[in-house]
């Protein structure tokens, strides 16, 4: 189906009276079947584009899903037509009982795919449980290959181990491995060449994103932001011309591939150049909320429902009411950041 603008919804499922059996559309006739699940709002880094350097205020556990609320809610989104899970934080191997989480999602009908993105930083101790308990992939978080710059992006954190969970988890096969860098002005744009050079020697997708402007760190986003098109560009000043691969359209990074090399790199370029026409994604923040775009502030509240004593057609109609309402596009090119919660309370 073609996208239309926002101002022209297309009326394909009423949300209110579509059976049990139909996947869930959008007012655009956007179908969803991913969804990325925030599984605490807490990390063990505090990254300069994620957080801000103080102040920043973490949610009581109180307020997040159970795992029983979280697996249940997880059953209802697999039954309209969610397909791929995302686990995701704040870091999402800091959250209690993962591999048991992870082993019950892979029990649902309709689950085609679990992949997590996380900062590795524990990958080497959880990598092989996590494989065992069904988890397909992984991406990770890398913005330099400087120790020193590492630690001072993260905030201490340290790049030694999380290289080590990165092996960990070729070795177990927790693959295809995306590695994920926000390129930085004045921070690790001059590094973008030497992390390319990583799909060189390994079949590893590197993946470069535009900073975008979310709560906290909007300052960062207005003096660091470098846009995909002047990474490529000074790719290809090293490089030579990058080859283009094929990608799918719901997939937000464009694919290129450096000549002869076994690993591709992507260009994720929210601000840009949107890739909101073919947008299947929702995300689940960990006090259950339904986030219908990162960067709107629009959601669905589920968590209040469950404790509520809301039954599974209930919380069904909610979901597929959020999902009708989801909008066009996150309008940064209008000059709106209307974002309310930061990345780690959104799970990216």
């Amino acid at each position: 189906m073609v996208a239309t603008p926002e101002s022209a919804p297309v009326a394909i499922i009423n949300p209110r009276t579509s059976g049990a059996a139909q996947p869930a559309f959008d007012a655009y006739g956007r179908q969803m079947s991913y969804l990325r699940i925030s599984l605490t709002d807490r990390c063990n880094f505090r990254c300069v584009y994620c957080m801000p350097a103080l102040g920043m205020k973490f949610q009581p556990r109180e307020e997040h899903l159970t795992d029983d609320e979280l697996l249940r809610v997880i059953g209802l989104f697999a039954k309209i037509g969610i397909r791929k899970l995302r686990l995701t934080g704040g870091e999402p191997t800091i959250r209690p009982h993962l591999v048991g989480l992870i082993r019950a999602m892979k029990e649902f009908d309709g689950i085609e795919e679990v992949s997590m993105t996380t900062n590795a930083l524990l990958l080497s101790r959880l990598g092989p449980d996590l494989k065992e308990a069904g988890l397909d992939r992984v991406n990770i978080s890398i913005d330099t290959l400087d120790p020193d710059r590492f630690r001072e992006m993260t905030r201490g954190g340290r790049l030694d181990l999380v290289w080590k969970g990165i092996e960990t988890a070729d070795a177990v096969g927790l693959t295809p491995i995306k590695l994920n860098t926000v390129v930085m002005r004045g921070q690790n744009d001059h590094e973008v060449v030497d992390l390319a050079r990583l799909t060189l020697d390994h079949p590893w997708s590197m993946r470069f994103l535009e900073i975008m402007p979310l709560e906290g760190v909007g300052d960062v986003h207005d003096e660091g932001l470098v846009t995909s098109e002047e990474t490529k560009s000074r790719l290809e000043s090293v490089y030579g011309p990058l080859e283009p691969i094929e990608t799918d359209p719901a997939d937000p990074a464009r694919l290129w591939r450096i000549a002869g090399a076994p690993g591709t790199i992507g260009f994720i370029s929210p601000v840009s150049a949107p890739f909101c026409a073919a947008c299947n994604r929702l995300r689940l923040t960990a006090d259950g909320k339904i986030r219908l775009c990162l960067l709107r502030p629009d959601e669905g509240d589920l968590r209040d429902l469950l404790r509520a004593g809301a039954d599974d057609d209930t919380l069904e109609e909610a979901m597929r009411a959020a999902i009708w309402r989801k909008p066009w596009g996150h309008k940064l090119s209008e000059g709106k950041r209307d974002t309310i919660r930061g990345m780690s309370q959104i799970g990216g």
